[in-house]
């Protein structure tokens, strides 16, 4: 049986959590140098916000095949039986990439429709058309590279999703100074639009990495053959699940822009600020959800309950461990954060009102994420979709209205959030003692 050791855990989950965070790093590398462009900085701000929450929105729902060929894969391992399974990454990638091209496809003709809906309008809105038209087409390679990702974690191995993530957002960085700013003499600035390019073309080197890596390191084939395989049914049952819970998700993240966006520019664009330090923080600390999702499946798979009850303790405890570190340097450069992102007075002024309610929420979020992991590494989808439906549309939903109604602007969003990752957080732990602590019991 696998054993459950800090050494263990953390070799996964320090590699997971610098892959994690790469993918918000390149929404905040976009908001920080959007927000500081001379031109209409303001304006590209808010647009790079909703476009940037819009996309978010599309691969977080469509990109859930990646905890579902996780957890088959690495349930499989536990088992001894990998090579029964070997036929399945290949079969799952070609249907979620059919479905993204899809989806792709049907939104660019209703973009200007869709941005609308979010209260974009005038000089937002045509921002937002053009920032959309040029990120949208790295939409299919984004969840390409996440099934990728799936893979190597149901393999138990977090560090090429590293290698590969690491990459892009260094390329991203470095694209975007270039391209946004320009360089004298031989480049103009291409101010929103460059930011757009730079991180299309990191997500274009990112998937063919991935490609390289999966053929030359794993004995997993990407051609497709039939017959289909017989746990492609239950993959497409824990992505479904997952859909539903990415919708559950998304609902209250675009009702969240939604309502910035209906408060101005200068709110939308604290609230674009704080959303993407609350996304980076949120996949900072789910390296440890990572780590419980890989271990948690082999484990299961093993039926080594009692290394699972292990896991959950420990790597809920070093996931405290970080969130407080956060939490500390969230407060000690309270002041220096806001200011990497905006020069803008107002917006500066909005973020900073509203900032510490992000920062005390990290440990509630710390809980639901890594709990969270570890329940998709199960197998659990339908118990995370019911938990999200709950905490979004019994929760947060109206918590956000009573706060639009009682005029608490920025605050009463934030509160909203905070309520919401209580009740996901409070939800998994309840499940997870309950289904768990009777098996250790009797082991």
């Amino acid at each position: 049986m696998a054993k459950v050791t800090f050494k263990s855990i953390n070799n996964l989950a320090i590699p997971a959590t610098i892959a994690g965070i790469a993918e918000p790093l390149l929404s905040i590398t976009d908001t920080a140098i959007v927000g500081n462009i001379p031109v209409d900085g303001l304006e590209s701000l808010a647009a790079a916000g909703i476009v940037g929450s819009f996309l978010s929105m599309l691969i977080w729902i469509l990109g859930q095949t990646r905890s579902a060929i996780s957890a088959i894969i690495s349930q499989y391992l536990g088992a001894g039986r990998l090579e029964e399974v070997k036929t399945l990454p290949a079969q799952a990638i070609f249907l979620n990439i059919g479905l993204s091209i899809l989806v792709l496809l049907s939104t660019i003709f209703i973009v200007e429709e869709i941005f609308e809906l979010l209260n974009a309008s005038g000089k937002i809105l045509d921002f937002c058309i053009s920032y959309y038209a040029i990120r949208v087409w790295g939409f299919p390679l984004t969840l390409f590279v996440f099934a990728v990702m799936g893979i190597f974690r149901g393999l138990q191995n977090t560090y090429f999703p590293m290698l590969i993530a690491l990459v892009g957002a260094l390329l991203n960085v470095v694209l975007d100074f270039i391209l946004v700013y320009g360089i004298e003499g031989w480049l103009s600035p291409m101010y929103l639009e460059g930011a757009a390019w730079a991180s299309l073309i990191s997500q274009m080197i990112m998937a063919i990495m991935a490609f390289v890596l999966l053929l030359w390191k794993t004995d997993i084939s990407l051609k497709l053959r039939l017959p289909l395989h017989t746990e492609l049914g239950r993959l497409v049952i824990m992505s479904l699940n997952l859909f539903v819970r990415a919708l559950a998700l998304n609902t209250a993240l675009i009702l969240a822009v939604r309502e910035a966006t209906d408060l101005g520019p200068r709110y939308i664009g604290a609230h674009t600020i704080a959303i993407n330090l609350w996304l980076f923080s949120a996949f900072f600390i789910d390296g440890y959800g990572a780590a419980g999702n890989i271990m948690g499946g082999r484990l299961l798979g093993a039926k080594d309950y009692d290394g699972l009850w292990s896991l959950a303790r420990k790597i809920i405890s070093y996931g405290m461990l970080v969130s407080f570190v956060l939490v500390a340097v969230g407060f000690l450069f309270y002041r220096p954060i806001g200011y990497l992102f905006s020069k803008e007075p107002e917006v500066l002024h909005a973020f900073f009102a509203i900032f510490f309610i992000v920062l005390i929420g990290l440990p509630i979020n710390t809980v639901a994420f890594v709990f969270d992991g570890v329940f998709k590494g199960m197998g659990e989808m339908k118990y995370l979709r019911n938990t999200l439906l709950v905490a979004t549309f019994l929760g947060f939903v109206p918590l956000l209205f009573l706060g639009k109604y009682l005029n608490w602007g920025l605050y009463g969003i934030w509160v909203a959030f905070t309520v919401w990752m209580a009740i996901r957080g409070g939800a998994l732990v309840w499940k997870f003692r309950r289904k768990f602590l009777p098996l250790l019991q009797n082991t």
